[in-house]
């Protein structure tokens, strides 16, 4: 991925986060943990690594505003454990008492992808969102919509914000760009500024957890934000995780399923993906217990800092068993695979119940 144009709609891997701060202007995550009370696993060990006025959602939490979060999904595919990343973020604000915004973007599955209409339909109510009930979202605090099918406002400040932006502006942000972009990109401004409305409750404060190839869509609100005269609107925060690495060492998508573990995975075929996923080992036994191994390099310990293992010292001891070359590459997928199936098997359970839900959560758009 070029470090000149961040890609919303692709499938390339950032890697060089560093330079993010450089380039675009994106913040480091770490310096706040200590006014943050009760950091998730992702903010402590830091796959939350940037943001975006974060201070300013502490701000309000400490004067006892109650902001609202804005992130969602586009259902172009399976829900994997990328997609479980930005779903643990939802569930963690929504028990600090956030409202929640969740936009299924089917008009940018249907127009960027080009999937038939009632597969994106598909996806988003047994995919995405049955998992996130089976995950444990609630229904308080929360608002799941279809793109197109949402309430009238919504849509008027989508058309309003067309004109606070030019094509010129639009490519430097996003490089070259197609009607169906265009359109894709208006909408998420919609979506991340439309909770500020009064009509939707008129939040002063919304926050937007996204993967770092999203922040085009945050560099362009932002600045639609500071135009829109017509309306008082505010700047949205924003923070950035890493990518969930594909078990080959690229970037996990749906569009690469023999490389990406999908929640609903029969356990057997999810534990053969790991078992032969990319580690971070040495070439010989003899070389691994005399160097150690690299988890920084490895899919399998990345399952464990990510989703696997919550308890740091846990963490901790499996970092330090691999970097000492205690532990060798047999044992530590074996481990994980037992992780793995145990976890899957519950929420495969909770997911047949879930799916029963959906309906209770969303409501489907009519064609």
């Amino acid at each position: 991925m070029s470090l000149e144009h961040l890609d919303p709609w692709g499938h390339a891997m950032v890697r060089d986060y560093e330079r993010l701060f450089k380039t675009f202007g994106i913040k480091p995550f770490k310096p706040l943990l200590s006014r943050i009370r009760n950091p998730m696993h992702l903010m402590r060990r830091g796959v939350v690594f940037g943001h975006r006025d974060y201070e300013s959602v502490l701000d309000a939490l400490e004067n006892g505003d109650r902001p609202a979060i804005v992130t969602g999904f586009m259902p172009s595919g399976r829900f994997h454990f990328g997609h479980k990343m930005i779903a643990d973020q939802l569930i963690y604000y929504q028990r600090l008492g956030f409202e929640l915004f969740v936009p299924l973007a089917d008009a940018e599955a249907y127009a960027v992808r080009k999937i038939p209409r009632s597969m994106v339909v598909d996806y988003a109510l047994n995919q995405y969102v049955a998992n996130l009930i089976a995950l444990g979202l609630e229904k308080r605090h929360l608002h799941i919509y279809f793109q197109t099918n949402y309430e009238v406002p919504y849509y008027r400040l989508l058309q309003m914000s067309s004109r606070r932006v030019t094509g010129n502006e639009m490519e430097a942000i996003y490089g070259s760009l197609e009607p169906g972009k265009i359109v894709a990109a208006l909408t998420q401004v919609a979506d991340i500024l439309h909770p500020q409305l009064e009509y939707f409750g008129g939040y002063r404060h919304v926050l937007v957890p996204v993967g770092v190839d999203q922040d085009p869509h945050i560099r362009l609100t932002r600045d639609i934000a500071d135009r829109m005269s017509e309306i008082k609107l505010t700047r949205p925060a924003s923070t950035y995780h890493r990518f969930m690495t594909g078990l080959d060492g690229g970037k996990m998508s749906s569009s690469r399923p023999d490389y990406a573990i999908f929640l609903d995975d029969p356990v057997e075929d999810a534990v053969r993906k790991l078992r032969r996923a990319l580690t971070g080992g040495r070439p010989t036994v003899e070389e691994q217990r005399k160097l150690g191994g690299e988890p920084e390099k490895c899919t399998v310990y990345e399952f464990y800092l990510y989703h696997l293992v919550l308890d740091d010292a846990k963490l901790l001891e499996l970092y330090r068993r691999c970097r000492e070359g205690e532990m060798l590459c047999g044992e530590c997928k074996r481990i994980a695979s037992e992780m793995l199936a145990s976890w899957l098997r519950e929420h495969h359970r909770r997911l047949e119940k879930a799916r029963d839900r959906v309906l209770e959560y969303v409501e489907p758009p009519s064609f």
